[in-house]
């Protein structure tokens, strides 16, 4: 019983651990790196055709992100996880290799026309179609046997709709232990999705700590302030422009906007119009009307079973085509417009600020954090000037935020999940949290609380069954990295990772009949002979 540590290791992306117990090897979460690391991360120690399972705590990006790259890669296993998680992971990850061919695309262009070497995409949309064939989804507090000596439960954490954190039994030689992997934990009070739910048991507990330094202000009356902005840009005559992610944010605007809506909220703009100009976004709304009874709270379930579709209202407008996108800034009338990405880095939010931004009757809405580096940030910074589309374009507009609408739990949210379980864990791992948070949370959480606390590096193996740690490692700054001790890359990274598939597949055959596998070996023999150089 042995856990290693590879990703979101003093980091907040890239999640990433690696379990091998039970005669299995298994991967809980398989997450993309996103914006700055810090820390490089270790190779798991087997080849990704050898993972039998891969535990998925939800759909974002640095959690599932990485899916299909292991399976282009040779993963031929299956991906646990529940129900509405394997939906969005259906959009989110088409969309994902969507995205990686289309900038590889982009950035071959450039390399062409000055006679550069061409890239491979990270990975390309038949993998996302061909790991999403291997999902397996299961109910909330559906305790699962998958395999004699693995057991799991999803517990819903309401950090998005279908998250999760996973308990994990795992039995070797009548030694059972239990392990709780937390996933991204949810701030209380969200719209639409339920409180996390506590988990009081476990002998180990992987915990995330994204805000372990930090509390949020108290939750604001967001129906209130975003009537008041729009009351006051329909009145000038302005559009209401929010920049928005897909997935979670969009679906809780439009929960507010019902609000607005029914309560008649805004006076003398009876019937206004409010679009959602993503097709990302319009996917992923359906997902959440299709996912009502596992996944809403309570207030949301009373709608339902009132027949009122918590997330949609007169006057709501579904845009999907680019012809339909366009034609949203031709009509002249004031209206709301909703758009993805979040942090105007990408996508077609971009186009409406074109329009937008240089109105001074407009207002742009920011609902969550702006990374340092993106246009969102400059915006929010006051900027008078920013760059869209190669064209300098000066701001007019009104910029606003709303606040209080994280989806991560704060310091207070995480101490009250931890000590939920009934006597301390053995021991407890704090990932998903930068550097100085990190080991800022440790300390409080051992020393006003008395728990066994430590957040590994990336390469730190802990063995479950003795209970005491087998390698620690110290964290390796990425201007440092090991290059040597990565796998290969690109195209050859992909032959390279078939070869790998190749001994897999050759040792599940031990003990065929032996007319197969003279036959196997000749096949093998005769496309070695092609292209042995």
């Amino acid at each position: 019983m042995k856990l290693m540590f590879v990703g979101a290791a003093h980091e907040v992306t890239g999640s990433c651990h690696y379990l091998e117990a039970a005669g299995l090897k298994i991967l809980v979460d398989c997450g993309m790196e996103q914006g700055v690391d810090k820390f490089e991360n270790v190779v798991i120690p087997v080849s990704y055709a050898e993972i039998d399972y891969v535990l998925l705590t939800h759909a974002h990006i640095d959690h599932a992100g990485m899916l299909p790259f292991i399976y282009a890669r040779g993963f031929r296993g299956k991906v646990i996880s529940t129900d509405a998680t394997a939906d969005l992971c259906s959009i989110m990850l088409r969309d994902s290799a969507h995205i990686q061919e289309s900038e590889t695309e982009w950035k071959n262009r450039k390399a062409r026309r000055a006679g550069q070497p061409e890239e491979e995409p990270l990975y390309r949309t038949e993998d996302a179609m061909g790991v999403l064939e291997l999902f397996r989804p299961y109910h909330y507090d559906e305790k699962v046997e998958l395999e004699e000596g693995l057991t799991v439960r999803f517990i819903d954490v309401g950090h998005l709709l279908g998250s999760a954190s996973i308990e994990v039994w795992i039995t070797e030689e009548e030694d059972t232990k239990k392990i709780v992997f937390s996933g991204d934990i949810g701030n209380k009070n969200k719209p639409l999705i339920r409180d996390p739910q506590y988990i009081t048991k476990a002998d180990y507990v992987v915990m995330e700590c994204t805000y372990g330094d930090r509390l949020h202000a108290p939750l604001p009356d967001h129906v209130s302030i975003l009537a008041d902005i729009v009351q006051r840009t329909l009145d000038r005559g302005g559009n209401v422009v929010i920049p928005a992610f897909a997935v979670g944010r969009t679906q809780e605007l439009l929960y507010i906007f019902r609000h607005i809506k029914a309560e008649n909220r805004i006076a003398g703009h009876n019937g206004f119009e409010v679009y959602v100009d993503s097709p990302l976004a319009v996917e992923a709304t359906q997902v959440f009307k299709d996912n009502l009874a596992d996944c809403y709270d309570e207030e949301t379930r009373e709608l339902v079973m009132k027949g009122i579709n918590p997330i949609s209202f007169p006057g709501l407008k579904l845009s999907v085509t680019s012809e339909e996108s366009k034609n949203i800034n031709f009509n002249t009338k004031p209206k709301v417009i909703i758009s993805a990405a979040g942090m105007c880095d990408a996508g077609r939010i971009r186009h409406h600020l074109k329009h937008n931004l240089w109105r001074p009757e407009c207002t742009v809405v920011f609902t969550g954090y702006q990374s340092v580096g993106t246009l969102g940030r400059s915006l929010v910074d006051g900027n008078k000037e920013v760059k869209l589309f190669g064209e300098t374009i000066q701001v007019e507009a009104h910029i606003e935020q709303m606040d209080g609408m994280s989806s991560h739990a704060d310091m207070e949210g995480l101490i009250t999940w931890l000590n939920a379980f009934e006597g301390k864990p053995r021991q407890v791992f704090l990932v998903h949290g930068d550097d100085q948070v990190c080991k800022f949370f440790a300390e409080k959480m051992e020393r006003e609380y008395g728990h066994n606390i430590k957040a590994p590096y990336s390469g730190s193996v802990y063995d479950l069954s003795l209970g005491r740690w087998e390698k620690e490692t110290e964290g390796i700054p990425i201007t440092k990295a090991m290059e040597t001790a990565k796998k290969p890359v690109g195209v050859y990274g992909r032959l390279f990772a078939a070869g790998e598939r190749l001994l897999q597949v050759i040792r599940n055959n031990q003990g065929g009949a032996n007319k197969d596998l003279a036959k196997f070996a000749d096949q093998i023999n005769s496309l070695c002979d092609k292209w042995d150089r």
